[in-house]
């Protein structure tokens, strides 16, 4: 053991004898059910038990377990019969719908990896990724089938060795609209279009597949890549096994006081989770994957956030856990039909703080109204597979929303997690520092990048970049993030990502990319530019070339300026930029 894992891990201990506050219902030690196990083993698990309990409802239509096993293994027969070998790249450019899922466990079932894509990505950042991942087949959207064809024209842009990469020549594509799993009309009414009739889709020839069974699980293999922004270059790859994924939805049920795989009543009644947050979004995997499937439970999928729909999900499926943004709540709290809608069956809600803040008005008012103590999410992030911390039964007196600006708890059962000073020396509690976490589900490395990976995890803990600090009893609060990230309506940009795609316009000789404050977004990118000689670009036309390069939330707001303000060592000085042209 090294001097540094030795202070750290004695940090951590101190830190864990502090928390006399734990619930009784969450352990405090985590303990792997089934060790050996992976997420097609669980699947199977219900499908046996529980074959007629509903695994997704969408818009009216239910899955049940039995059916999500057979249409996983008719997506894996599916990918064999195109190729696809253990370790090859699966790529899925889709937004929330049960085809995402059913491909996720379908490309796990093969020992292929997974590449969740962003749907809101435009064609410069599809061909990164694709290209980056090595991505051999892609399963899409009908409508992004333009933007796909654009990528496969395009070098990507550089990563951070500057190297392009191509995508790869025989990348092969097939599409799948939400429509495609529904049987009759959407209820209640769906953001898309209804039915599937006239659009290009494969989904009923690959559901036609012969099924295959799942290979062994190798819970240390690389099974996903997930691509997280950075401080400089192109987005890394996360890479995360099943042993990641498992172990976060295990010690995320634990600590929300559920026992895995426990049924809600004594009639049988499983848990049911109301999902909206993005599945390519790690959070949003978690949240409607991964927890619901190793738990058994039944996850109420939304294409997208609609508080109408929401509401009327909720009392309709007897929805019992909800994690959503606190803007979210207040939507629900002030639409029309709240009044009368059944929220009895509710159980547990948590809060994501990016806009708005939970604060102790809001947890009244959604106490008052539903009985349920609203409380805040967790702190994590891609390189964890976030969920590294719980808040349930953390809130007496509302001390937890006392603690500025946001509370994130205790380490999740298994998770150890400490701050440190710019040495690395863990400081005292009260004290603001980097955060530090250790974890069975931190990453294993950047894909195809060593030097970040080495730069990043030091002797099996994750230095996030993230500054918090630790109460008297051991609770954890954030901060401030990392320091060159924006969020934008809880959506993370990375300015070096920004830079990198604004520099491919021939008319910009030199970019640089900051946040601004705004009150509906909370973030918003400012980039800005100093033209190339003898260009007559304006900034309105500058955004409109934006738009088209990447997604709607990373499009900057275009200040075009005479010149940079320089370091000695030739960096631009942004501080300055921001005090000049932002700052109020």
């Amino acid at each position: 053991m090294s001097p540094k894992q030795l202070l750290w891990n004695q940090a951590a201990n101190a830190l864990a004898e502090r928390r006399t506050q734990w619930p009784a219902d969450v352990p405090r030690e985590f303990v792997d059910p089934e060790p050996a196990a992976g997420l097609n083993d669980y699947l199977q698990r219900w499908a046996r038990e529980r074959p007629h309990t509903t695994a997704i409802h969408f818009y009216g239509r239910d899955i049940s377990y039995a059916e999500l096993e057979a249409s996983a293994g008719a997506f894996a027969g599916w990918l064999r019969s195109r190729g696809i070998q253990p370790g090859d790249r699966v790529g899925v450019y889709l937004g929330n719908c049960p085809q995402l899922t059913i491909a996720m466990l379908g490309i796990l079932r093969v020992g292929a990896v997974y590449v969740p894509i962003n749907p809101m990505f435009k064609a410069r950042e599809l061909a990164y990724e694709l290209a980056d991942a090595g991505v051999r087949l892609l399963l899409a959207h009908p409508e992004l089938a333009e933007v796909v064809d654009a990528a496969r024209e395009l070098a990507s842009p550089g990563n951070e060795e500057g190297a392009d990469r191509t995508v790869h020549p025989d990348l092969a594509v097939a599409f799948t609209a939400p429509a495609d799993l529904l049987t009759a009309p959407p209820v209640p009414p769906a953001p898309f279009v209804s039915a599937a009739g006239g659009t290009l889709s494969d989904w009923s020839s690959i559901m036609a597949s012969a099924p295959v069974a799942p290979v062994r699980c190798d819970r240390s293999a690389l099974a996903a890549l997930n691509y997280t922004g950075g401080t400089t270059g192109m987005p890394k790859g996360c890479e995360h096994t099943e042993g990641h994924m498992i172990y976060t939805a295990l010690s995320a049920l634990m600590g929300q006081g559920r026992t895995p795989g426990s049924q809600l009543d004594e009639v049988g009644g499983v848990h049911v989770s109301l999902g909206y947050l993005p599945m390519f979004w790690i959070a949003g995997e978690d949240m409607s994957i991964l927890n619901p499937l190793v738990d058994g439970a039944t996850v109420v999928m939304m294409s997208r956030w609609d508080p109408a729909t929401a509401l009327a999900l909720i009392a309709d499926q007897r929805v019992s856990w909800v994690a959503a943004q606190a803007d979210n709540y207040v939507e629900l709290l002030e639409h029309p039909a709240f009044a009368d809608t059944d929220t009895s069956s509710l159980r547990e809600c948590v809060a994501i703080s990016f806009v708005r803040k939970l604060d102790v008005e809001l947890r009244e008012a959604w106490r008052s109204a539903t009985g349920v103590v609203l409380h805040e999410a967790s702190y994590g992030m891609t390189e964890t597979h976030t969920a590294d911390t719980f808040t349930h039964g953390l809130g007496e007196d509302d001390a937890d929303l006392l603690a500025e600006p946001t509370y994130c708890g205790y380490p999740v059962p298994g998770t150890a997690i400490v701050v440190v000073d710019d040495d690395l020396v863990p400081v005292g509690v009260g004290e603001p520092g980097q955060i530090l976490v250790r974890s069975p589900s931190v990453l294993r490395g950047y894909y195809r990048q060593p030097e970040a990976t080495r730069d990043a995890i030091i002797d099996g803990w994750l230095l996030t970049g993230d500054t918090g600090q630790f109460d008297e009893h051991g609770g954890l609060s954030y901060l401030a993030r990392t320091k060159e990230m924006i969020k934008v309506k809880g959506m993370s940009v990375f300015p070096s990502e920004v830079e990198s795609l604004m520099r491919s316009h021939r008319d910009i000789l030199r970019v640089a990319v900051g946040p601004r404050d705004d009150a509906t977004t909370g973030q918003r990118p400012v980039a800005f530019i100093e033209l190339a000689p003898g260009s007559t670009a304006t900034a309105a036309e500058l955004r409109r070339w934006a738009e088209r390069q990447m997604a709607t939330y990373k499009v900057p707001d275009v200040v075009l300026v005479d010149s940079m303000p320089m370091t000695a060592t030739g960096k631009i000085r942004k501080v300055e930029l921001l005090q000049e042209f932002v700052t109020p």
